[in-house]
């Protein structure tokens, strides 16, 4: 169920890399379309999307009948250097949330006289390993500043996350990290954040489903879960504490274990489980399924992130939506504004989000009694 990356983005941002890493000179002809479709295994048409997504972060020029060339910069090499940031982002290439994010971080940052580099865009981050490797090629390379998402699903990931950060700040390298904090709920780091008020986002969910007269709630998560999900939780129980109601029940597990998601449900099944994200939802919806129960008759479900396929799940996903652009953008402002001033204090910048309704958590249409009687039904 992880979204799927469309090829001509992950064509574009092995390029970028490569532009950033000084492969190609400013005003060099890049490899044609051909042969870069051959080199990549996609169809030609996929490597000119590629290359007007490019064009269109003012990267290349394309000349009929000649090919696409490096745009050059009024900046010196030495300076180019110093303005080049790096991302250091687990699963960069194929996440639904902070992909657009780092898209923006680019084409925004490029508007701004950065060039962003995206790692090895051929083989993501995806362990302590990985990022620690990449943290000393950013090093090395003498990069003007990191945006960094901290290291979730790794063993020991506090430890690792503050080696990375401690790494960079010992080379003087500025680090706005992106989503969430190195420390577990409710500690806070000495680096700046840019992310979306998870409190506010669990608390406005909520308040909506207690609106439509839902009752009892379940806040599920998948093992290995970040800060962020304690403050969707916190936000959810404070709006069930205003509303005198019983506190959300707490889950931890498997959502594409039946025998999990039934102990989930329990004899008494609530109204809604609210997921801690999309993709827990959108499992966990899969699993409901088996088991005999309708969304949105037998029970609601609700996500965070509104991620593409969160409107295209058989029931579309009420849900909150991050505000993507306006992430990326803040937080190559925070950059800059930390490049040219060190000494400023560590600053927090949270944004708003939105609620967007959809059909998963309606008011059931069926008593609770049948609800009970499809949980009991042994599944197929």
């Amino acid at each position: 169920m992880e979204g799927k990356v469309p090829e001509h983005r992950k064509i574009s941002a092995a390029l970028r890399q490569q532009i950033a890493a000084g492969k190609y000179a400013e005003g060099q002809r890049l490899p044609s379309e051909v042969e870069l479709a051959r080199r990549f295994g996609v169809s030609r048409p996929t490597v000119a999307r590629a290359m007007r997504d490019l064009e269109s972060l003012n990267m290349v020029s394309r000349r009929v009948g000649s090919g696409t060339f490096l745009k050059s910069s009024d900046s010196k090499p030495s300076a180019k250097t110093e303005r080049t940031l790096g991302l250091l982002v687990p699963g960069l290439g194929n996440t639904e949330i902070l992909d657009p994010i780092c898209n923006e971080i680019s084409r925004f940052g490029q508007g701004n006289g950065f060039s962003v580099w995206w790692g090895d865009a051929a083989a993501p981050v995806s362990s302590a390993a990985d990022a620690e490797e990449l943290c000393r090629q950013y090093i090395e390379r003498k990069v003007a500043g990191v945006f960094f998402a901290p290291l979730e699903t790794v063993p020991d990931r506090e430890a690792v996350n503050l080696r990375i950060a401690k790494a960079f700040q010992d080379a003087h390298i500025p680090v706005v990290l992106l989503d969430r904090d190195m420390f577990e709920f409710p500690g806070r780091s000495q680096f700046d954040l840019v992310g979306i008020d998870n409190f506010i986002a669990g608390l406005m969910l909520t308040q909506h489903l207690i609106n439509l007269g839902h009752r009892s709630f379940v806040f599920f998560a998948r093992p290995n879960f970040p800060g962020t999900t304690d403050l969707r939780l916190a936000g959810c129980r404070e709006a069930t504490e205003r509303a005198q109601l019983a506190k959300p029940r707490t889950a931890c597990g498997d959502p594409t274990d039946p025998d999990f998601v039934s102990s989930l449900l329990g004899s008494d099944p609530p109204d809604v489980i609210i997921c801690s994200n999309d993709l827990g939802a959108a499992l966990l919806i899969q699993t409901l399924s088996s088991l005999g129960l309708r969304l949105p008759q037998d029970i609601g479900v609700v996500g965070f992130d509104d991620v593409t396929y969160a409107v295209l799940l058989a029931t579309p996903l009420t849900t909150i939506r991050q505000p993507c652009r306006e992430i990326g953008q803040t937080a190559v402002r925070v950059m800059r504004e930390r490049i040219d001033n060190p000494g400023l204090p560590p600053r927090q910048i949270l944004l708003p989000v939105e609620l967007v309704v959809r059909k998963s958590c309606m008011r059931g249409l069926q008593p609770r009694s049948h609800r009970l009687e499809l949980l009991r039904k042994p599944s197929s």
